[in-house]
């Protein structure tokens, strides 16, 4: 199997063009795995045939499940079309399983700009067990402590909670807990939130399916739309995570234009003793 390699500020991914229904399970859990395979946040497969948009991606959190949308995994791919001469200075369109994104590639590959979609905060959307309503400041029960939380969707889930300090430990100490908590039928990325001022704010992450995460552009996408519902932030919002910063633009309607960086780190090829 062939594969390109990329990272969006330490998150990294593996891309292949092969075909999707030889992706297994068994594939993904070994190429991803950072011991026995290649190493990586996750598999983004494509790009595929599209009757909706220019193209088709499909995006695999490093345990084999599939997720439906990945704002750092989109910019990798745009990276990807980029560098493959699929693409050009123009805007175009990705289907994604959360829905369809246009996106631009700058800078020569190096940023992509990628308009996410409309975020909401609708407990049927999330989804979020319960009555029909927005999830704004409810408390939620893990572990040992009892916390605020938002939930959102951009097109995946998110339980977005503010905290005064931001930190690595929260994330690894209470994440799994989180995604897994009854209150999200889908399972949910998590994300503490510090709001530093108008324009900045901080987050720590535990992504669904992968654990703790150096960055992630769809929970800058959800962080950032709490921290403006809220009141706290302004539309116009810079995400510090541990691997760098994200640009969010919001508007009044909550769509989400997100800018961000993209690295590319090597092309090569898996024998196939890997997946024995």
């Amino acid at each position: 199997m062939r594969f390109s390699k990329y990272h969006a500020l330490g998150n990294d991914y593996l891309v292949t063009s092969e075909n999707s229904d030889h992706i297994t399970s068994k594939v993904i859990l070994n190429l991803c795995n950072r011991h026995y395979g290649v190493g990586s946040d996750g598999l983004l497969v494509g790009p595929l045939t599209s009757e909706r948009a220019n193209f088709r991606l499909r995006i695999f959190n490093p345990d084999a499940s599939e997720a439906e949308k990945s704002g750092n995994g989109l910019r990798i791919f745009c990276r990807y079309l980029w560098d493959n001469n699929l693409v050009n200075d123009g805007p175009f369109t990705v289907e994604t399983a959360g829905g369809i994104v246009s996106a631009e590639v700058t800078e020569s590959g190096r940023s992509v700009k990628i308009d996410m979609g409309t975020v909401s905060f609708s407990s049927r959307d999330i989804p979020v067990t319960g009555h029909h309503r927005d999830v704004l400041m409810e408390e939620i029960q893990v572990s040992d402590a009892c916390f605020k939380f938002c939930a959102v969707t951009i097109g995946n889930p998110h339980c977005v909670i503010p905290v005064e300090e931001a930190t690595a430990s929260l994330a690894n100490h209470y994440g799994s807990f989180i995604e897994k908590h009854s209150n999200f039928p889908n399972r949910t990325n998590v994300q503490f939130l510090q709001v530093i001022n108008r324009k900045n704010i901080k987050i720590e992450i535990w992504e669904r399916g992968a654990g703790y995460t150096l960055a992630s552009g769809s929970s800058s996408c959800a962080a950032a739309s709490v921290a403006y519902r809220l009141g706290l932030c302004d539309k116009d919002i810079t995400v510090h995570m541990p691997g760098g910063t994200i640009s969010i633009e919001i508007d009044e309607n909550y769509k989400v234009i997100m800018t961000g960086p993209v690295t590319h780190i090597c092309n090569g090829e898996v024998s196939d003793e890997c997946f024995t």
